[in-house]
């Protein structure tokens, strides 16, 4: 995937879901993947010729955890000329020591999306974006069909109604593999994640469990993800007015 095609691929998705306003401050979560390292490259991008003028921070929220440096992502982000800064948690302990949590991805997802918006909303930020990709959509709306019995994903475009945010998801059309690749083409300072539940989730399960569907059915990702955009009332609103 080139520069022009990650372009391409988030100006589609902006321009869908209508996810930038003029005056937009928007802060860019950055966990360190490969995904976010390149949400935060398209948005820079973007701001240089969108008719909609906008601010970008990014930050990151570190868990705790000691062996986790973050010294590649700040020169990353000084070459993109975007500010960055890094929280300082302790949800690591929190999860792992105090709770010893049965299921901790679960309580660590909503501890860091917490301290996420409120240094959002003290940054007087109107707007979170987030790196989910193509499959992102795919894997959670199969898992909330099998874990929990109902048919939903995330939204491209999601109102947080505590806290005045609205998030964005401008990588919704590009691949998890196309990516990977831009990242290892262009070097980018991916951290390696330092959490002990990394690779046995239940979402890498299921991401396993689509891999062999796709070797099994034709195109089983995009189909369903597809089939996300004419059904689900969240994706389809937009795309109507779209068409018109």
């Amino acid at each position: 995937m080139t520069f022009q095609q990650l372009m391409g691929y988030t100006r589609r998705a902006v321009d869908d879901y209508q996810m930038i306003s003029e005056g937009d401050r928007i802060a860019v979560g950055i966990s360190g993947g490969k995904d976010s390292l390149a949400l935060a490259a398209a948005l820079r991008g973007l701001q240089a010729y969108y008719p909609k003028r906008f601010e970008l921070i990014a930050f990151t929220v570190s868990l705790g955890f000691p062996e986790f440096d973050t010294s590649g992502v700040q020169e990353f982000m000084a070459a993109h000329d975007i500010s960055y800064t890094v929280i300082p948690t302790n949800i690591a302990r929190i999860v792992f020591e105090e709770r010893k949590e049965a299921n901790p991805c679960s309580l660590c997802s909503k501890l860091r999306k917490g301290a996420l918006n409120r240094f959002a909303v003290e940054n007087n930020c109107n707007k979170v974006a987030l790196g989910h990709h193509n499959e992102d959509v795919v894997e959670t709306f199969y898992m909330s069909l099998f874990y929990e019995g109902r048919l939903h994903t995330f939204s491209p475009v999601t109102q947080l109604d505590r806290t005045g945010l609205t998030a964005i998801r401008p990588l919704i059309y590009v691949h998890e593999g196309e990516i990977a690749t831009y990242a290892r083409v262009h070097n980018f300072p991916v951290l390696k994640n330092p959490c002990p539940e990394d690779g046995h989730s239940m979402r890498e399960s299921m991401k396993e469990q689509i891999r062999a569907w796709n070797h099994q059915y034709d195109h089983i990702t995009d189909k369903t993800f597809r089939a996300l955009q004419d059904e689900l009332s969240d994706w389809k609103i937009t795309r109507k007015e779209r068409r018109s």
